[in-house]
């Protein structure tokens, strides 16, 4: 996977941009600035394809990007646009071994990444900042989940409303 990556110095002022990262102190900034990468990467790029290997998490500080999911059964569904603040690739920090859904970035973005190995050592070496990480990543986790269940419901109840027979329906 090619990253373009920036010579941006990951700077307090870009963490904070992030509410991953609101309110934390200088030090435990300071501790973090090393383990996010900086990378760009174009409209139309895909980040990761659900089912590769989780190995980063990325907080979005420009741009948007669309997460999708291909049930083995029907179409990909879109779950969440995001937008500057946002995280995606959440699987890795949970420590699943593959992305459960695909990002795509919709315009030109830019990220901070963080490897899973880093995130862990962060946890297991300063627990008090990896707790409030992992704390703020499972309230932005429980939103998504959310939304996405508010999209599933439109989609079943539209499905519903679909008249027997129409082009849609897939049993003739």
């Amino acid at each position: 996977m090619l990253v373009m990556q920036t010579n941006v110095m990951v700077t307090g002022s870009i963490l904070e941009r992030s509410t991953l990262f609101q309110g934390l102190t200088p030090a435990q900034q300071e501790l973090l600035r090393p383990v996010f990468d900086p990378c760009n990467h174009p409209s139309g790029k895909v980040i990761f394809e659900q089912g590769e290997p989780a190995q980063y998490l990325y907080l979005l500080v420009e741009g948007e990007v669309d997460v999708n999911f291909k049930p083995d059964d029907g179409p990909e569904l879109t779950l969440s646009h995001l937008k500057p603040g946002d995280v995606v690739g959440w699987s890795a920090a949970l420590g699943r071994s593959t992305y459960t859904a695909s990002a795509v970035c919709v315009t030109n973005s830019q990220f901070l990444r963080v490897c899973t190995y880093d995130l862990y050592n962060i946890c297991v070496n300063y627990p008090d900042t990896g707790r409030i990480i992992i704390d703020r990543l499972a309230a932005m986790v429980a939103k998504r989940i959310n939304n996405t269940h508010a999209q599933v419901v439109a989609m079943l109840e539209n499905s519903i409303h679909k008249p027997i027979g129409s082009k849609n329906d897939e049993s003739l």
